[in-house]
């Protein structure tokens, strides 16, 4: 018998949205959820989503959006609760702690005198940065709009897959004005720019990144980028002029320099539109220009915006649901949504891109992506796109080899930016990426090549000669799962020997558990046991990363019954278990238990299943999905992380979530809704269904998979792919 857990269904709403499919998908999507990075409503310094509001289309180079904030750790660049806009930018990041990066050519519109510096946040006479009506902010999936009070001007953005469209409109004004900070940039400033006015409409140039000037990780990320741009005007160029710091230089038609702006200014008659539309390139500024031709040149604001919408909901409808309440829907499909931002394009409209050895290439058969965090994604992100979107994963995992290869350090960084191997976070996750779609038979990639890489990696970043990692729950444990996905790699490979090896190092784990204590302990280097807080395994960052020995302990998922084992055997695991949920806080966020906000833990719900109890998995995903996901901006309990918070989601609440990806098997809980189709590239359809689904039937009384009758508390990964039902009896257990 497999017990669940359902969210109630009112019959009203299950009526009118029977079928949802017939609705507009990219109208139940709410970019401003998550999209703040306020620390106070977080209960803690990592903050809430960290998501942008601003336009974007699936998987796009381009993300046109408000900024409200410059520096500091808001990765997006903008948040909420702030009362201003400094100015609308054309690429930003999603999700991400630690400082920020991108957030380039950034562009205003304003009226009355020049002004060449954003100002202070919580006074806009400073600068040019203006107050906003927060009442007339809209965002939707490829559009956002305002009006900026200090200049009563209604501000419209959307996004082509390599550019963007900027509408604005004036008031009556004799000095209207759109500006260009050629300089700004999220976490610092570009260090170099250049500009040119190519003719009477358009202008062309360039903005050089480095770490000298901040951004990813404060630089510590190693960001070493340029974003080309080629833009047109609606307006003629008639007036316009440029800034070097704080001289304002006319009667050139282009300049190259440090912290460098232009402005175009004209007289506007009232409700007058202008807009300032542009494509970008990491390659060159022709690969600029030729993606702006190819998606923008003769294109309206209206019709770019339409044709994103379109892109939205062909993306969205690889899922279909109907059940629920408004605002499962839309916390739905609003996290399907964000898990389509990243990995993003890094390839023109040609296939040229900016390798990792400062040369162009060409993408040949897949399309070069970027923005790969590792350690995040690994868990939830990528097993989703392997049912979603499997030539995602192809073009992830040949950008991760061929970026090892043009970088010539010949390993896969865990957490990847434009190039940049910034080193951030812990583990080979993308040994886990490839080990799992390999297994999956996701496999448009040399794979040979790929798994020389993967075995290097492991010897760059591994446990090393001790078998564990000094003073280090977290990377033990990491590291023996990624040797272990190395083992199945050497496995399926005919490799003996390696598999062998990789088999013993993944065990590794088991260095590292103190049977007096009765649990994950680090060691020290000459194998004695690190001295014990008050806490005890409650205590944050004991040999932990981002986390304490009680939430990172339960990170064995390639040898769940050896843990269970050393833990004591099942019941007392159960028991150790079920305590750590139940003194979670409801509200699920950073707490020192089931702390959903960060992502170690984020397999847990789903181990209840693998001790036999498989009614506890239901119970708490659905508590999860209850809590921790709201529609509303600070609906995400912590960072979104590059679309790993909300894969989450749309895994659990479609009824399925891996705990060990390499593995094949999907974990089966309550899904949140009646009926949740998974419409599949390979044109089959599987679909999963909950009967008498109501607030007192919520555990799954029985199940059957294409009418036959179902016992397993799993599915098989390709049993989803053929395609088929599922199909689930909710009730209330005798």
């Amino acid at each position: 018998m497999i017990k669940n857990i359902l969210i109630a269904i009112c019959p009203c709403v299950l009526f009118i949205h029977q079928n949802i499919q017939a609705q507009r998908l990219s109208d139940y999507v709410n970019p401003f959820i998550g999209a703040s990075t306020n620390t106070e409503m977080a209960n803690a310094q990592h903050g809430l989503g960290k998501t942008f509001p601003g336009a974007a289309t699936p998987f796009g180079m381009t993300q046109v959006s408000p900024n409200t904030i410059t520096g500091g750790d808001n990765g997006s660049g903008y948040s909420y609760e702030h009362t201003s806009i400094e100015g609308f930018a054309f690429t930003q990041m999603s999700g991400v702690g630690w400082y920020g990066d991108l957030g380039n050519l950034l562009v205003m519109p304003a009226t009355g005198e020049l002004k060449i510096v954003a100002g202070e946040r919580n006074n806009t006479n400073t600068g040019y940065r203006s107050l906003y009506d927060k009442e007339s902010e809209q965002a939707k999936a490829g559009y956002y709009s305002v009006h900026l009070t200090d200049y009563d001007i209604r501000a419209e953005a959307t996004a082509s897959p390599h550019g963007g469209i900027l509408r604005f409109t004036f008031p009556e004004n004799r000095q209207s004005r759109i500006q260009i900070d050629l300089a700004r940039r999220v976490g610092g400033t570009s260090v170099y720019q250049y500009i040119q006015v190519v003719d009477r409409y358009t202008v062309r140039g360039w903005m050089k990144c480095t770490p000298e000037g901040g951004g990813w990780g404060h630089g510590a990320g190693n960001p070493d980028y340029t974003v080309y741009f080629y833009g047109k005007f609606s307006r003629p160029l008639d007036n316009y002029g440029f800034w070097s710091g704080s001289e304002i230089i006319r009667n050139v038609s282009e300049l190259e320099g440090k912290r460098l702006g232009f402005f175009t200014e004209f007289a506007t008659v009232a409700n007058e539109t202008v807009t300032f539309k542009s494509g970008i390139s990491f390659v060159d500024m022709e690969g600029a220009e030729k993606n702006f031709k190819a998606e923008l040149a003769n294109a309206s604001f209206d019709k770019v915006y339409q044709s994103t919408r379109k892109l939205w909901d062909k993306a969205l409808s690889k899922i279909s649901i109907s059940g629920g309440t408004e605002e499962e829907k839309i916390v739905f499909y609003t996290a399907l949504y964000h898990t389509m931002i990243d990995p993003r394009l890094f390839s023109d409209v040609d296939g040229r891109y900016p390798g990792g050895d400062k040369q162009i290439h060409h993408t040949g058969k897949y399309n070069r992506r970027t923005i790969f965090s590792g350690w995040d994604v690994f868990r939830s992100q990528f097993p989703l796109q392997t049912i979603i979107n499997p030539s995602l994963v192809n073009d992830e995992i040949n950008s991760l080899i061929d970026l090892a290869g043009e970088s010539g350090k010949n390993y896969y960084e865990r957490w990847e930016f434009l190039n940049a191997y910034s080193g951030c976070m812990i583990g080979n996750p993308a040994i886990s990426v490839l080990a799992d779609a390999y297994m999956k038979g996701i496999r448009d990639y040399d794979i040979e090549k790929a798994y020389n890489i993967a075995f290097n990696t492991s010897k760059v970043s591994g446990n090393g000669e001790l078998g564990y990692t000094a003073d280090d729950i977290s990377r033990t444990l990491e590291y023996a799962y990624s040797d272990w996905c190395m083992s199945l790699l050497a496995n399926a490979l005919n490799k003996e020997a390696d598999k062998d090896y990789f088999s013993g190092r993944a065990k590794a784990y088991q260095l590292i558990f103190d049977r007096e204590t009765g649990w994950f302990r680090p060691k020290n280097a000459d194998g004695t046991w690190k001295e014990l807080p008050d806490r005890g395994r409650l205590k944050d960052d004991y040999g932990c990363v981002e986390s304490n020995p009680y939430q990172q302990g339960w990170f064995v998922p390639h040898d769940i019954q050896g843990m269970v084992a050393l833990m004591g055997g099942e019941a007392k695991t159960i028991a150790d278990l079920t305590e750590f949920f139940e003194k979670t806080p409801n509200d699920l966020l950073w707490n020192s238990y089931y702390n959903h906000a960060n992502e170690p833990v984020h397999h847990i719900p789903f181990l209840f299943n693998r001790l036999n109890v498989p009614h506890l998995t239901q119970k708490w995903s659905r508590h999860i999905c209850a809590n921790a996901y709201h529609n509303k901006v600070e609906g995400l309990v912590g960072n979104e992380d590059v679309g790993q918070m909300s894969a989450w989601y749309v895994l659990a609440a479609s009824g399925i979530h891996p705990v060990c990806p390499g593995e094949t098997r999907f974990e089966l809980t309550s899904p949140v809704f009646d009926k949740i189709s998974f419409n599949l590239d390979n044109g089959k359809v599987f679909t999963i269904t909950a009967k008498n689904n109501s607030p007192q039937n919520v555990y799954i009384l029985s199940a059957k998979l294409n009418g036959k009758p179902y016992g397993k508390y799993y599915i098989d990964y390709q049993d989803i792919m053929k395609g088929g039902k599922l199909e689930f009896i909710l009730g209330i257990p005798d």
